[in-house]
């Protein structure tokens, strides 16, 4: 006998308990942490490239602000950019960000 596959749906659960339970703990480091450790880890990050660690530099794409890193190519979008990119209203992401949802 062969053992069951999940099913997508049942992957999604998993996924979205999985990223509810990160998020949770993210939270609670952040309340956590001093709040002269934030500033110097503010410092440290901002405008950083996450990949590689290079200086961001801001362009303007579809009219829209977002973060490039010109040594590795990373483009990083804050949150609504894609939306106003894209052209596709929030609906269309909402429903795909379900899964990786913040609150």
């Amino acid at each position: 006998m062969s053992p069951l596959k999940p099913t997508s749906k049942e992957e999604e659960y998993f996924v979205r308990e999985e990223a509810i339970k990160l998020r949770k703990l993210a939270k609670r480091v952040q309340e956590e942490m001093a709040e002269d450790e934030k500033k110097k880890l503010r410092e440290l990050h901002y405008m950083r490239c996450p990949k590689c660690g290079m200086k961001l530099s801001t362009v303007l794409v579809n009219r829209v602000e977002v973060d490039k890193c010109f040594s590795c190519g990373g483009i990083y979008l804050d949150d609504g950019e894609l939306e106003k990119i894209s052209g596709r209203g929030t609906e269309f992401f909402k429903k795909m960000g379900e899964v990786f949802k913040l609150d």
